[in-house]
């Protein structure tokens, strides 16, 4: 990762959340380890760095799965029963939501809000849109993933 590190020479605050994206695509997630060393480069405290990563939710801390699911919850979802969605999903890939499954296939969690409020409930999985799903089409979407290979 020394390389990200080297295109961000100048050392200036502004350049936190850039080198905080490109850090997190190379490893996937941030560690501590990688915010320490954030920390060092740019001469930000560590508790400042974890704020504006925690603020956005584009940043994340845990390896996710091959496959990520993220299920609505925003009020529209939550009013077409989104809980059952995710209650099904949990079932059926034996993962809590924030957790990824023991082969590392999938991961789940639950998001405030996708912005398809009129085809909830919406689930996302990478980077494909699921709406207007029925909680038994659920175990056919899951099946298909299962049986990629990457």
């Amino acid at each position: 990762m020394d390389h990200i590190f080297e295109k961000y020479a100048l050392r200036k605050p502004e350049n936190l959340i850039p080198l905080l994206q490109e850090l997190q695509k190379e490893n996937g997630y941030l560690t501590d380890e990688i915010v320490e060393k954030v920390s060092l480069h740019l001469h930000i405290p560590t508790n400042r760095i974890y704020g504006v990563a925690t603020f956005y939710d584009q940043f994340r801390f845990r390896q996710r799965g091959l496959y990520h699911i993220q299920v609505c919850r925003g009020t529209s979802c939550y009013l077409c029963s989104s809980e059952s969605y995710l209650k099904e999903i949990e079932k059926l890939l034996k993962v809590q939501a924030g957790s990824v499954t023991r082969d590392k296939r999938f991961s789940l969690e639950t998001v405030n809000c996708m912005g398809g409020c009129s085809q909830s409930p919406v689930i996302r999985i990478n980077d494909t849109y699921y709406h207007h799903l029925s909680v038994a089409d659920l175990s056919e979407v899951l099946r298909i993933f299962r049986e990629k290979t990457e």
